[in-house]
Formats: C-alpha cells, structure tokens, sequence
C-alpha cells in the first residue's frame, strides 16, 4: 500500500540503504566504547533483538584503538560517531568501519572534510550527515523568523538547509555516498522538516526523533514522528532514540515497521484491552504468550503464523479475533483455544496456557 520514495542507493557493510531497499533498523551503544568487550556484549543483544546497523561513539583516540577489537567479532556493521576531530574520522576509517557520521560543521575547516570525504571514497564507504536544533548555523534561524516564518517552520526550512549545505560541501570533494538525518525533539518540526528534504533531494534518509525522552514519552514520540513519514513512503533507516537500554530501542523501531507494514511480524499478536467481563489475569497471559514468542525469535527460530490472539472474554474473544491464525480467550477459571474463529479445546487457565505453546511450537521452524 506504500509509494516508497525513490532514493540512491548505498550501502552500510551488507546492508542496503535506500534505492526500495527494505528499511532498516538502526542503533547506538551506549557503553565506553574503549571497553571493547562491554560494547561488544551490548551489540550482540542489539543484532538479537532485531538491529541490523549499529553506531559506536568514538570521541578520543583511545576509542579508535579498540575499533579493531568490535569490528572483528561483530555480526553487524559499524558506524563511527565521530565530532570536532576529523582525525579520529580519518583513523576510525583505516581501522575498518563501515561508515562514519559527521557534521561537516563542527569537523574543522574545509581541509579536514576533503580528508575525511577522500578516505571515505578510497574505503568504499558512506558519510552520514545530519542537522539538528543544536547544530545549525549561527545566525540562521533569526534570519527565517525576520522573515515573518514561525519558530517551528522556521526551524523545519533551518533544518533543511544546514543539512543541504553539508552535501553540498561533501560533493564540491566528488564525494555522493551520503546519508541525510534532520531531526528535532519536537515531533512536527521532526516531520516537516524530513518531507520537506524529501522533496529537495534523492539521498537516502535516516529517520528519528532526537532526545525522545525515556520509554513512556519516547516510544509515542517516536512511532508517531517515524510512523507518519513511513506511511508517507519517506525513510530508509530509522532510529529510536530512548534513555535507557538501546534493546528497547531495536524492539521499538521493529515495532513501528510491523505496524507500517514494512516488516512481517510473524506472528503479529493482538490481545484486547480488559473490561468487567474479564475473569482471568489477561494482563499476564499475553505477557507470557509474547515472551514464549520473544524466545522462540531470539534462537533464530522461524514462528509460520500470521497473527495470534490473546483475548479475555470466551464470549466474544473467538469471534473478534477470528482473523487470527490460531487464538486463546479467557473465561472464569478456564480459557478456550480456537482457529480462525473456531473453537478446538476448553483448558484450565494453566494446562490452557501450555497447550497454546505447544501449538505455537507446531509452527516453528
């Protein structure tokens, strides 16, 4: 149903980035990255849940020196966050990274960016390149609000132009293998901002909103800011930017693309809000249910159903959820199980439980 927008393609370590690739899912570790086996604990709980790039902070020389150490056991590619110090650019790109990201900026003068786009081109990787409200050029914004534009649509034109001028001083280097981030914390500059790019140019486009907040506010943010430009067909990487465990970030942004359509659940799972006809504790059952799923996933485990249900109320739960491959509703003491509708056995809460796992377990592969 989506008209994705055409972008170039590029590519980040195996992964295709743009060019009607799939959307991918994207992260940043949040250890020291001179503890080389804490970072590289950390991304591989990111790959297992879900995370296909990953982008490491590397302020000091002392974080370049363990790059070799992450790079040589990590399942994913790396990206180097690099800021102020085109060097550590230049070194984090001998070391073998993937990809780095820079503000052309703050990098240093002209002589630093050339080396950074010349290193990048003879490596054979992308430079992503981004804006936000903490990096624009000075003076910038007073002149959009001299012209009469409010905060937010002026900040949204702002956005965009400080990251067009950095392409555009990356390809007066010959350099093109460029990804674009514009982001804001507030969601419809966020949005206004990265349509706006989207019709400017045909770099692919990294999507997030910045500084989204912990899980209950940053989670709403995010689907909201990142979901809308997705159903708009605009977005070829996106990141969840959460404080806290970066996990629940990977879980979030693979959420947001299931519910765009842009990925197959495999299953998706349904359950229905409670009410006063609820007799069991549904709240954990459907806990338990996505856990069993979680885990079966996390083995590299295949689940062939499409949707399953989690309902509780025996009375209306089947019919409700008849569009579920196969689905589970509580009643008092007791839950059914059904299929498509259809109901195929009456348990006990407990031995219901079980026996709805092992029909799960059926489909695995």
């Amino acid at each position: 149903m989506i008209q994705r927008r055409i972008s170039r393609k590029i590519r980040v370590g195996k992964v295709l980035i743009g060019g009607g690739s799939p959307v991918s899912v994207q992260s940043m570790t949040n250890t020291d990255t001179r503890d080389a086996v804490a970072t590289c604990e950390q991304i591989k709980r990111l790959a297992a849940a879900g995370c296909e790039i990953v982008r490491v902070a590397v302020p000091d020389q002392a974080a370049v020196k363990a790059l070799p150490a992450i790079l040589a056991t990590m399942p994913l590619p790396i990206i180097a966050d690099i800021h102020f110090d085109y060097r550590l650019a230049l070194d984090s790109i001998s070391a073998g990274v993937h990809g780095v990201r820079i503000n052309p900026g703050n990098i240093g003068d002209a002589t630093g960016v050339r080396a950074v786009a010349e290193a990048a081109a003879k490596s054979g990787i992308p430079i992503r390149v981004g804006a936000n409200s903490g990096s624009l050029p000075m003076g910038l914004m007073k002149q959009l609000r001299d012209q009469g534009l409010s905060h937010d649509d002026a900040m949204a034109e702002a956005l965009c132009r400080a990251a067009m001028e950095q392409c555009r001083l990356l390809e007066h280097f010959n350099f093109n293998d460029i990804k674009i981030s514009v982001k804001s914390s507030t969601v419809p500059i966020m949005v206004a901002a990265c349509r706006q790019l989207a019709r400017e140019t045909d770099y692919p486009l990294h999507l997030g909103v910045t500084e989204a907040g912990t899980a209950a506010r940053g989670v709403v943010k995010s689907a909201v800011g990142i979901g809308a430009l997705l159903l708009d067909g605009i977005g070829d990487t996106i990141r969840v930017s959460l404080t806290g465990d970066p996990v629940d970030e990977v879980l979030c942004a693979v959420r947001i693309l299931e519910s765009c359509g842009l990925r197959c659940a495999m299953p998706e799972i349904v359950s229905c809000p409670t009410c006063g006809r609820t007799e069991i504790d549904l709240i954990s059952l459907a806990a338990k249910v996505e856990a069993h799923i979680a885990a079966i996933k996390a083995e590299g485990n295949k689940i062939n159903l499409r949707k399953i249900a989690v309902m509780g109320c025996v009375v209306n739960g089947p019919g409700e959820a008849k569009d579920a491959d196969i689905g589970i509703a509580g009643g008092k003491g007791k839950v059914v199980l059904f299929r498509h509708g259809k109901v195929i056995g009456t348990y006990s809460e407990g031995d219901g439980l079980a026996m709805f796992k092992a029909e799960i377990d059926k489909h695995t592969s």
